[in-house]
């Protein structure tokens, strides 16, 4: 988690539109005194201080100041972004580096976008709208942490598969992550879930897989790494298994009920 002091505006010095991923296919920077907010339109691996995040589109990362960010892209990538500075003021609030926004993302984008409208002659404009957008984000952490009566380690667990569907993950890995055994984290998944760790992973993967399928113009082949199946013939199996068609049979089908 991260902390981030939002008692009093932010002093929002840049918004804008990103494009990358044309040129290059890496992008490897580091702001000293500036935090980082993106919201992504695209899948690819981000790095920040020597972790890495899968981000999908929808998803949304604040990256603290000084901290190295590397982007991985799988091609031309969009997003929306805001470069501040927090005033340190009142109690902090604690943050994921990274989160799925789901059904706010659509906000989101239009409250940064009407920062970056507004960019040119409203300073203060820009501030309330990416001071909004910053709390919103809150509201997802805490929507998502509330309530929340897992056991700890499962918690973990899936909080980093959540952000880590491109990578491999493996039981063993999640477990020493969440520092239990491999067998407790076994018995404490199924007992919470209903499912083994594998098969969670799996139904994940194969729900983000749909998602981009359908809402993306991505290549299958790049659904498929982002989603930790690079292999096609894994990837095309397991779409017909969970999803009941091909890649391109839930593609062309589009969105269900």
């Amino acid at each position: 988690m991260i902390e981030l002091h939002l008692a009093e505006p932010p002093e929002v010095v840049n918004v804008g539109v990103g494009i990358h991923g044309v040129r290059s296919l890496r992008d490897v920077f580091r702001l000293p005194d500036l935090w980082q907010l993106h919201l992504y339109s695209y899948s690819a691996d981000l790095t920040v201080a020597g972790t890495t995040y899968s981000v999908a589109p929808g998803y949304v990362s604040l990256t603290p100041a000084g901290s190295q960010v590397r982007f991985d892209y799988r091609g031309r990538s969009e997003h929306l972004y805001a470069h501040f500075r927090p005033v340190v003021a009142g109690e902090p609030s604690y943050l994921p580096v990274v989160q799925d926004a789901g059904a706010a993302a659509p906000m989101l984008s239009d409250l940064l976008r009407w920062a970056v409208e507004a960019s040119p002659s409203g300073s203060s404009r820009t501030t309330a709208e990416v001071w909004t957008a910053l709390w919103r984000i809150v509201d997802l952490t805490a929507a998502t942490t509330e309530g929340d009566s897992r056991h700890p380690a499962v918690a973990t667990a899936i909080a980093y598969i959540e952000a880590n569907l491109a990578q491999p993950l493996t039981v063993p890995a999640l477990a020493r992550l969440a520092g239990v055994s491999h067998n407790h984290l076994t018995r404490l998944f199924q007992a919470e879930t209903g499912q083994t760790v594998i098969a969670y992973i799996r139904r994940r993967r194969m729900g983000r897989a749909r998602h981009l399928l359908v809402s993306s113009t991505l290549s299958i082949p790049a659904v498929a790494a982002s989603v930790g199946i690079p292999d096609l013939q894994a990837f095309n199996k397991t779409c017909r298994r969970e999803l009941g068609g091909s890649p391109r049979t839930v593609r062309t089908a589009g969105p269900t009920g």
